[in-house]
């Protein structure tokens, strides 16, 4: 039986939060990620008041948020995807915007989900682990591990289901 749309972004919800915690930590200060932008909680930057101390409550509704409008975006730009491919670019795309899910004209990880290339999608992943610093990119080891999580998650499709007959 296959799973209900519900069920698909239960998983892929779950899973990309479960990338997102470790590799953001959480910081109920408002801090300066690295490429210089105001950042709180578990990575959230909209809105964030500097010198406020957020509550571990407010911090688990922006993750929430934030991550329902990365999946949402993810799933916009690849409503076939499986929930492991889902989450995967859910997790980059709460990271580091939707460019790479679903701008074709900048990411060939986004033409190649567009084109519904699953496994060529998933090994895209590792080419998004640069920041802009000053004009010029920079490989960050926290996001070479991050991607590298998130291409093996997104992979994981390929494997054979709990309930599969042999």
């Amino acid at each position: 039986m296959a799973a209900s749309r519900n069920q698909k972004i239960a998983a892929a919800t779950a899973a990309a939060v479960a990338i997102a915690i470790p590799a953001e930590g959480l910081r109920r200060t408002a801090y300066l990620d690295p490429p210089g932008i105001l950042t709180v909680c578990y990575g959230h930057t909209g809105g964030v008041v500097k010198g406020k101390v957020y509550t571990l409550d407010e911090c688990k509704a922006l993750l929430d948020k934030d991550m329902a409008n990365a999946l949402a975006a993810v799933d916009r730009c690849a409503p076939n995807a499986p929930w492991q491919v889902l989450a995967a670019f859910g997790d980059a795309v709460y990271n580091i915007g939707p460019t790479v899910a679903c701008d074709k004209s900048k990411s060939t990880a986004a033409r190649l989900l567009a084109a519904e290339k699953w496994e060529e999608a998933c090994k895209q992943l590792p080419r998004w682990n640069k920041s802009n610093f000053a004009g010029v990119f920079v490989e960050l080891p926290g996001l070479t591990k991050r991607r590298a999580k998130e291409m093996d998650l997104c992979l994981s499709y390929k494997a054979p289901s709990l309930g599969a007959q042999g």
